[in-house]
């Protein structure tokens, strides 16, 4: 962000809003204190993120991946739960310095991720506030599978946990470039997933609440890591097996699955060119195991003091 002596107006961006943002999926007119929703959802699906300047992006970076971030985390949020975006709603304070430019392209942003999974910007909030800019965006989805969602307290002893992607490094540049995994998590919400969660913290700490909600031990045997988890290792003097746990903001998805069903699905994952990896299994008993190092079959406690928390752990 730079500054401007004039600053940025409230009123001029709504104005900017009324004459350029029309979503089509409204009951009403766009630019109300409510936004009503044209369709009706059979399973309402509601969501929200943050995405702060100096803990989700840095001081610098620019509007538009400010802007995508935080419309591609709540959306990530959905494809954890099986459901198909509708609607987003932003909720943003910036400083006064904040030039309208840059306010003008994270909305865009966020509207041009949202129609890219097929929803519309269909409402929000502005304030002006010394600090650093901060970002919310609600997503509202809509879950098409029958039954019951999945969720982070349905894991079963014998489950096998599977992973959508490689992980670890994500702060090379991958976490103001996610993908949320929509269509995967609706795929496995259709098959059978019991337990579904994105990996915002890390995979070592987001595997430790679904062991924790469940009641159950995870152990980790096997963990797919990226390249940029490699490039970090040769930087940091961590291990790229260590980036690959604790880094955070891959934003792919773990599932929990019964072993028939986890079976079927990796053999059909090759075939409708989805990427979906076995990485360990569910035991009665309690806590979350992981390999020593790379490659290696000892299993050791895992260590959450080396993965982000919000405040204290």
């Amino acid at each position: 962000m730079t500054s401007s002596r004039r600053g940025w107006s409230e009123s001029r961006i709504h104005r900017w809003l009324l004459e350029t943002h029309r979503p089509a999926g409204l009951a009403a007119s766009f630019g109300h204190d409510a936004a009503t929703l044209a369709r009706n959802l059979k399973r309402p699906v509601l969501c929200i993120d943050q995405c702060i300047e100096g803990v989700h992006f840095e001081p610098g970076t620019s509007a538009r991946l400010a802007g995508r971030k935080a419309a591609d985390r709540a959306l990530s949020d959905l494809a954890a739960s099986a459901a198909t975006p509708r609607a987003l709603l932003m909720s943003a304070s910036f400083p006064g310095r904040t030039e309208e430019r840059w306010i003008r392209a994270a909305i865009r942003a966020v509207a041009d991720r949202a129609r890219d999974f097929g929803a519309e910007l269909v409402g929000g909030d502005l304030a002006c506030a010394e600090g650093p800019c901060a970002i919310s965006v609600a997503a509202i989805g809509e879950l098409e599978i029958g039954g019951k969602p999945p969720a982070r307290d349905q894991v079963r002893a014998g489950d096998v946990l599977l992973v959508t992607g490689a992980l670890g490094g994500s702060r090379l540049g991958r976490h103001l470039r996610l993908v949320p995994r929509l269509a995967e998590g609706r795929w496995l919400g259709r098959n059978g997933a019991r337990a579904m969660t994105d990996l915002s913290d890390g995979l070592a700490r987001d595997v430790s609440r679904l062991a924790q909600r469940s009641g159950v031990a995870i152990e980790i045997e096997s963990v797919p890591i990226h390249r940029d988890a490699r490039r970090a290792a040769r930087a940091s003097g961590r291990s790229a097996l260590e980036h690959a746990l604790y880094d955070g903001e891959d934003h792919e998805l773990v599932v929990a699955l019964a072993p028939a069903r986890a079976r079927v699905l990796l053999t059909r994952a090759s075939r409708e060119s989805m990427t979906l990896q076995a990485i360990g299994r569910v035991r009665t008993g309690s806590g979350v195991r992981v390999p020593r190092a790379e490659g290696s079959l000892e299993l050791v406690p895992v260590d959450l003091a080396r993965s982000w928390t919000h405040g204290r752990a």
